[in-house]
């Protein structure tokens, strides 16, 4: 038994859907870098706040 038809394969959008859902994970991982990005900044803006200041890495016993 033949089919002419091809098969469908599971998790597979149409040709509309794909791009989509490509650009919303593409958005999402660009919001996901910049707030990594940020959060990096502001750590080392702090680290740097710390050192300008006499507290930063080491402390004297």
């Amino acid at each position: 038994m033949t089919e002419d038809t091809p098969e469908k394969k599971p998790g597979k959008g149409g040709a509309k859907a794909a791009p989509e859902t490509r650009e919303e994970r593409l958005r999402a991982a660009l919001r996901a870098n910049l707030a990594r990005r940020k959060a990096q900044a502001r750590g080392r803006a702090a680290d740097a706040a710390e050192t300008e200041s006499g507290r930063g890495g080491q402390e004297n016993e």
